[in-house]
């Protein structure tokens, strides 16, 4: 098996929490708690979990649009954390984002195809004359016309704002595109074009997805792998066919529970989490997840709290993996069907 394009080891992303006059620092938020994940070459990861939960946090630190606490990020065989501005400048040629506001994310005051053009000339892909063309390529590649080029953001619907988006990173030619939740701002039949063009682009050129999203139907339908995020960690991750096939943690099953039923009239029992949230302030521990998880208490205590191996393509975090299985295999036909 090859190694994959982006490995995260342990990254942390504290932020302080400053009172007084003087601001002094009364403790930290732990938006990202020790979050461990890979991103295979030319493959989809979908990250999952409520708002809150820290995932856009995650992405944003691999890219060090925000810089991590600590942790290690590996892109393609490089310490992206060992990297000077310049050279970390070089590598986002590389690393891409589409952002979820598909208007906040452009330039209101420059025309689309400044936008496009601008970055190749930046990282000197191509002369102008040579951007303006593979900048046309890219409309036109995404759904839109060359006459766009002159055009400004106001003037284009929320649908077309976000594959100028997607034409803006696929610009430097990237190996890796995290996508920020590109869909969830749009109308359902305007997220499945979107959604079929990036995977029509990936197959095309290659390229590999960390793809942020709550909709779990949506990850079902454009990812290859999972990973479940629950207050700034990963509680649950594997292939999309192992985890959504025998999804182990409450915190899974709560989400899975939401997803519609396939069948109009079919009935679904949807699992409600009646536990209280944990504070972020506080360190990972058995209590934030005894606290929201009480039915479940016995497999996150009297022991670490450590993703465990189901299989070989399925992990789930907990201190007892044989007590979750026991309580996933009585709960099953709950949670699936009423």
């Amino acid at each position: 098996m090859s190694e994959p394009l982006l490995q995260v080891r342990n990254l942390r992303k504290l932020f302080p929490i400053r009172r007084g006059v003087f601001g002094k620092t009364v403790g930290h938020v732990h938006a990202v708690d020790g979050v461990s994940l890979d991103v295979g070459r030319q493959r989809s990861l979908g990250l999952v979990g409520e708002s809150g939960c820290g995932k856009t946090t995650v992405a944003r630190s691999i890219l060090r649009l925000i810089e991590p606490t600590s942790g290690e990020i590996v892109f393609d065989g490089e310490d992206v954390m060992a990297m000077s501005k310049s050279g970390l400048r070089r590598k986002r040629r590389e690393m891409q984002m589409i952002f979820q506001d598909p208007y906040g994310s452009l330039n209101p005051r420059l025309t689309i195809g400044d936008m496009l053009v601008e970055p190749m000339l930046v990282h000197e892909i191509a002369d102008k004359a040579g951007a303006q063309d593979i900048a046309v390529a890219l409309l036109e590649r995404v759904g839109l016309e060359s006459e766009h080029m002159q055009s400004y953001p106001h003037q284009f619907s929320g649908g077309q704002r976000q594959r100028i988006g997607i034409a803006r990173s696929l610009a430097l030619n990237p190996k890796l595109i995290v996508c920020d939740e590109p869909v969830s701002a749009l109308d359902v039949s305007v997220q499945a074009q979107v959604l079929n063009l990036l995977m029509d682009l990936q197959e095309e050129r290659g390229m590999a997805y960390l793809f942020i999203a709550h909709d779990l139907s949506v990850v079902a339908h454009f990812c290859h792998d999972i990973a479940v995020m629950y207050l700034g960690e990963i509680v649950e991750m594997g292939s999309v066919e192992a985890v959504y096939k025998n999804p182990l943690h409450p915190y899974t099953q709560a989400l899975l529970s939401a997803i519609p039923p396939d069948e109009p009239g079919e009935e679904k029992h949807r699992i409600i989490l009646e536990g209280d949230p944990p504070s972020p302030m506080d360190p990972s521990s058995a209590a934030r997840f005894v606290q929201r998880f009480p039915t479940h208490a016995a497999a996150f205590t009297d022991g670490e709290i450590e993703l465990r191996e189901v299989s070989a393509d399925h992990f789930v975090r907990c201190a007892h993996l044989d007590v979750l299985k026991e309580l996933a295999a009585k709960g099953e036909a709950a949670w699936q069907h009423a």
